[in-house]
């Protein structure tokens, strides 16, 4: 067809607006094949062809497979194909990098016309090479029935759409690799959250067997705390590899399964648990399991000497993007004067007060009925979310 110098001028300012949008969907694109049919529906529009087509290598049957396409009878793209050879218009362009116009297939001495293009009348057809640094991706070739002539710049306008095509492809296929690979690191470790929770498990249970191996009651209190120590590390690694996101926690789900699990030797005491939901990362969640655990314990074994009460586990974020986890009971209380980040006689509050630090938190015993620390730590946003 024959076209003027202002149809022209048109014609090429409409190829660059449908490639810049076409640029702006291939940096978007999340899916291949979607973007292979939407390149070669504005590559047709804006060449003013009835037929184009995206032909993906195939190199174990060295053929050229219609991935995607407009123009073709519906059963033609995913299944037909034609030939990679140099015999080939779209083989050649493939084999050489070169791209081919042909305006006279019927008069064709170069090449043969393949079979797909012969029972549609193709009589000419313009392929590009779409490539990138992983190498050869395939090919992009319009055609039409009618008369008239390809051009320089239509294979220009073609490579634009080819260029962007191959970065595309090679991001996708980077962004597929990266995913398996994380997949497959978060599989790892999961299982191994896994099988230290059963190791954590056997040693509970050596333990458990050493307690009841000695008559000796410091012995027997000294290994039932060691024993609860480690449960509450198997714990958070049974809680760590359920979760999503192998990186952050739940910690209203997490610390309502610590209390579940540490209600088993709560004897006559109630133990209560109320947490909002706030997820936290991962990371936080051993020495955090390990100060309720500890907290608790003593909650236990001092709080109601002279029968039974309530003990009550709490979590919430603060205004200021801080969180405070509280322990708290109704019994005797604590002996005059006592100051938890000063109290040294005691392993437990050593251990509590090491675990506030490295939970960048204060430790505060409020006054009141009975007694009530709460761990206020830090508003770091890298630590909440």
């Amino acid at each position: 067809m024959t076209v003027t110098p202002p149809e022209a001028l048109d014609l090429r300012l409409r190829q660059q607006v449908l490639l810049s949008e076409f640029g702006v969907e291939a940096l978007r694109a999340s899916e291949l094949l979607p973007l292979l049919q939407r390149a070669t529906e504005l590559c047709a529009a804006g060449m003013g062809a009835q037929f184009c087509k995206a032909l993906e290598y195939k190199p174990a049957q060295d053929m050229l497979l219609v991935c995607a396409g407009v123009g073709w009878e519906p059963d033609n793209v995913g299944k037909a194909v034609v030939g990679a050879d140099l015999a080939s218009p779209a083989g050649y362009a493939l084999k050489t990098g070169r791209p081919v116009i042909s305006n006279h297939l019927e008069n064709e001495t170069r090449f043969r016309t393949p079979a797909l293009m012969a029972d549609h009348g193709i009589r000419r057809a313009v392929n590009v090479l779409i490539t990138n640094r992983d190498g050869h991706y395939g090919v992009l070739e319009v055609d039409d029935t009618r008369e008239g002539v390809f051009g320089e710049a239509d294979i220009a306008f073609m490579q634009g759409f080819a260029s962007l095509l191959g970065s595309a492809i090679e991001r996708l296929r980077s962004e597929a690799k990266l995913k398996v690979a994380l997949e497959r690191q978060d599989l790892l470790t999961r299982e191994m959250s896994h099988r230290v929770k059963n190791s954590l498990a056997v040693v509970a249970g050596l333990l458990a067997l050493q307690v009841r191996g000695t008559d000796n009651a410091d012995v027997k209190s000294a290994l039932s705390d060691a024993r609860a120590r480690v449960e509450a590390v198997a714990q958070v690694h049974d809680q760590l590899w359920r979760q999503p996101d192998i990186t952050r926690i739940d910690l209203a789900g997490f610390l309502a399964a610590l209390c579940e699990k540490l209600s088993d030797s709560a004897g006559a005491n109630a133990l209560r648990c109320h947490a909002e939901a706030v997820t936290i990362l991962a990371d936080l969640a051993i020495p955090l399991g390990l100060f309720v655990n500890e907290l608790v314990t003593n909650a236990m074994k001092y709080a109601y000497p002279d029968g039974q009460g309530e003990i009550r586990v709490e979590a919430y974020p603060r205004d200021d993007g801080g969180l405070t986890v509280a322990v708290a009971d109704d019994g005797v209380g604590l002996p005059l004067g006592f100051d938890p980040t000063k109290a040294r006689t005691s392993l437990g509050m050593r251990v509590i007060n090491n675990l506030a630090r490295q939970l960048d938190g204060e430790l505060v015993l409020v006054p009141g009925k009975g007694a009530r620390f709460e761990l206020r730590m830090a508003p770091r946003t890298e630590l909440f979310t």
